[in-house]
């Protein structure tokens, strides 16, 4: 007899219940918050050696003309460590959050198509890592236009918090940038679009990359935002090419089920 005689019990195909995803999703982001808060912990730990790196480019720029980044507040930098380990902790929790999230969904798959799990998460961390590389690279030339498009006269005295920021939110919206070719290969994998429908929208897709480097970028220069632009644009493309050769993996496995029987 059930414990719970109210439970709706699971399908005979094996299909989980609605309570049953509710408490599969409680559980796994219980596991994601532990990552996090132990990801945050070692950011507070690692705190001054990342920001002894995020200063490198703004150091690189005011060698020869002044400029600090201070403090105006006296828990600026407090919170400023706090936020950064947060951010940080997100980060080092990345693989358990894309592992969660990706047994999470498999539910929807087929049994074979489970496997990809850890494809499916190697590819997500290594093209946020790109995307937040490509962000931290493009530094200078935005930081650049930031400084020179005031002139000589306004000498570059940042407070900690919104320096800070700026290239945090830079990284991790790259970051993201680089993320959205893993969605789109995943709903492919799915059903819910098609190598077909997602080649339709080209032009579409292209626009909205621009629109997205435009909002991410914080300088607004044509330098940085193809940095950005460019290189989802092409991500675009190649998330179709992978859709399509899955999609016809697929079709051949099925072919050969149908022989066989």
């Amino acid at each position: 007899m059930s414990a719970n005689p109210d439970a709706e019990p699971r399908t005979t195909s094996g299909h989980m219940t609605i309570w049953e995803h509710i408490a599969e999703l409680r559980s796994r982001l219980i596991k994601v918050m532990i990552a996090v808060g132990l990801g945050a912990i070692l950011g507070w730990i690692l705190f001054p050696w990342v920001f002894d790196i995020l200063q490198t480019p703004f150091r690189d720029l005011v060698e020869n003309r002044g400029g600090r980044i201070v403090a105006n507040a006296p828990l600026q930098a407090f919170s400023t460590r706090l936020k950064v380990a947060g951010y940080l902790g997100i980060v080092f929790a990345m693989p358990v959050i894309l592992w969660q999230l990706w047994r999470f969904v498999t539910p929807g798959l087929y049994p074979h198509e489970k496997k990809y799990a850890i494809p499916f998460t190697v590819t997500s961390l290594v093209l946020f890592a790109l995307g937040a590389s490509l962000a931290y690279y493009t530094l200078n030339p935005a930081l650049e236009f930031l400084i020179g498009v005031g002139g000589d006269d306004i000498e570059p005295y940042y407070t900690v918090d919104s320096y800070i920021m700026l290239i945090v939110w830079m990284m991790i919206g790259f970051g993201i940038g680089f993320e959205v070719p893993v969605l789109l290969v995943a709903l492919q994998m799915v059903g819910i679009l098609t190598p077909r429908k997602l080649l339709s929208w080209w032009r579409i897709a292209i626009v909205l990359n621009v629109v997205a480097a435009a909002v991410i970028t914080p300088s607004g220069d044509p330098i940085t935002m193809m940095a950005l632009a460019v290189p989802m644009t092409v991500l675009y493309l190649m998330s179709i090419g992978v859709g399509a050769l899955f999609l016809r993996l697929r079709r051949r496995k099925a072919e050969r089920a149908g022989t066989a029987a």
